[in-house]
């Protein structure tokens, strides 16, 4: 595999937040599509077919796709992996936890800058709802990062993360969270422990046996089950 403003909509002004159905500039790197048949869309089925076999079935329904170092991957996974679940009418929503060095608006590129899971955290009146994107595929829906954040450890760390994990668990089927390297920040620690399951990304002659490990172990200790891993190609 290959791999702001703030905003305090009320529900008056909703529509101005979200994008047309159908508006979105799919990337090429998105290889679960249907159309795309080759290796890559195969490899992400198949992960499906495990995900939803082995886990969903026993309620595991949020999954924080994590890596030890930056570049193997991460967003890359967690788009794909969401088309591949919606696909198969898994209502899903993806989330750009990644609130740092945002990824997942390269792979669905909406006209213009959309507010989203900063602006989210930071909001106390609006619903959660207020701030997804819904259907962008169909059964899919996502929450993109709203941009860089001054204060992303803070935002994750709040109650309020809690209570939208809540929301996401009880509306949708699966909810799948992209988060920045391991290496870099704490981030997607606090992300795991709250979705509950995640799973490692690695690249193939890239990625050190030691940090994937490490990385397992640290997830772990924080109550995060570990359900896998997934290698992309260098």
């Amino acid at each position: 595999m290959k791999q702001n403003t703030m905003i305090s909509p009320g529900p008056d002004v909703r529509h101005a937040l979200l994008q047309e159905p159908g508006s979105y500039a799919l990337s090429a790197d998105l290889v679960a599509l249907e159309n795309q048949v080759d290796a890559e869309g195969e490899a992400f089925r198949a992960l499906r077919t495990h995900i939803m076999a082995r886990h969903v079935g026993e309620g595991r329904r949020a999954l924080a796709v994590c890596a030890a170092t930056t570049g193997v991957g991460c967003s890359f996974v967690a788009a794909n992996l969401a088309v591949a679940l919606s696909q198969i009418g898994v209502k899903t929503l993806l989330i750009d936890a990644n609130l740092r060095a945002p990824g997942i608006e390269q792979y669905f590129r909406p006209a213009g800058s959309l507010p989203g899971l900063q602006q989210c955290l930071s909001s106390r009146s609006a619903s959660f709802g207020d701030w997804i994107q819904p259907e962008v595929l169909p059964d899919l829906s996502i929450l993109f990062s709203g941009g860089r954040a001054s204060n992303p450890q803070e935002l994750l760390a709040s109650e309020r993360f809690t209570d939208l994990m809540n929301f996401s668990l009880r509306d949708y089927d699966m909810t799948v969270l992209d988060t920045p390297p391991a290496s870099s920040c704490s981030d997607a620690h606090r992300v795991s422990t709250v979705a509950g399951y995640s799973v490692v990304v690695a690249r193939r002659n890239a990625s050190l046996v030691n940090d994937v490990k490490i990385l397992v172990s640290q997830l772990e200790l924080n109550h995060a089950r570990v359900i896998g891993t997934v290698m992309t190609e260098g």
